[in-house]
């Protein structure tokens, strides 16, 4: 049993390393060499970048050790492990990827945006999933919320709008043609890179209803419960046909957990009789918090 709990936290911390390359990855090859900057403190460290030549990399741990710093002052101890050991990995791939890839992989400057804000989207979905998080405009979205009657979702989109914005005002270097361009190509990243996390989150949250008519009902719901730690319930039918006693299973998972589950039946019983269903929510244990 601690065995088992500690390869799943050794799992959870490989996937958001990973997701956290591709992120680092989005930044490094396609955005940065274009001069294109984002959103959150990445986005600040881009834009710090191109104005200073300051290594994206320490700008981004700098501010985020900042904020981390205030919000356990101002909230508590609501921050683990996960966020430091994310802002600092992250701190340390942008700044050795920033080192390897010297120019874009990609040269059209349109292109780069939208394969930026995907990579971007997917990295952080990735580690979002895993309950990890990047800091950043979250951490200023939770200080604000707490004083302020504003929705987080809200004050990281003011930030982030912001934060784009000023890139006009810091890449002086450019002309203005170039900045207006520049900055209108940050907001299309934005709004890609918040789709394909949306698609993502949304995709991990999906759930199924499964109905199955089973001889073997008592070893499918005992595999169900030990094997993928999910809820089951055996209701009493009656086959119509027949006229017979039938148990029926009903269970919810994961739209990604399904295939599991049909393998767990195939094994088991091959002629077993499943229906599947989309819900639009399941709020509980091991599914979503209910909320006001």
């Amino acid at each position: 049993m601690v065995m088992n709990k500690i390869l799943d936290s050794i799992k959870t911390y490989v996937v958001i390393a990973f997701g956290l390359l591709i992120n680092s990855i989005a930044w490094t090859a396609f955005l940065l060499p274009h001069q294109i900057s984002g959103s959150g403190v990445s986005g600040i460290g881009a834009i710090v970048y191109y104005a200073t030549g300051i290594p994206m990399g320490y700008t981004y741990l700098a501010i985020n050790v900042i904020l981390i710093l205030i919000a356990l002052k101002v909230l508590g101890a609501r921050f683990g492990i996960k966020t430091i050991y994310a802002v600092l990995l992250s701190a340390i791939m942008l700044t050795v990827l920033q080192r390897l890839i010297p120019e874009a992989v990609v040269k059209e400057k349109f292109m780069s945006a939208i394969l930026g804000g995907m990579l971007c989207g997917a990295g952080l979905g990735i580690v979002f999933t895993q309950g990890g998080s990047t800091g950043g405009t979250d951490i200023i979205a939770l200080i604000i919320n707490k004083y302020r009657n504003i929705s987080p979702g809200r004050i990281i989109l003011m930030c982030d709008v912001f934060i784009i914005s000023s890139s006009y005002v810091v890449l002086t270097n450019l002309e203005s043609a170039q900045r207006i361009e520049t900055m209108v190509y940050g907001f299309v990243t934005m709004a890609i890179q918040a789709y394909t996390l949306d698609a993502i989150l949304s995709g991990n949250r999906q759930s199924v209803q499964i109905l199955i008519f089973s001889r073997h009902y008592e070893q499918i719901a005992d595999q169900i419960s030990t094997t993928m730690r999910r809820g089951v319930t055996v209701l009493d039918g009656t086959g119509w046909y027949t006229k017979e006693p039938q148990k029926v299973i009903i269970t919810l998972v994961r739209k990604h957990e399904a295939s599991d589950l049909y393998r767990i039946i195939k094994s088991i019983d091959k002629k077993a009789f499943i229906t599947v269903a989309n819900v639009m929510g399941v709020y509980g244990k091991g599914f979503e918090e209910l909320k006001r």
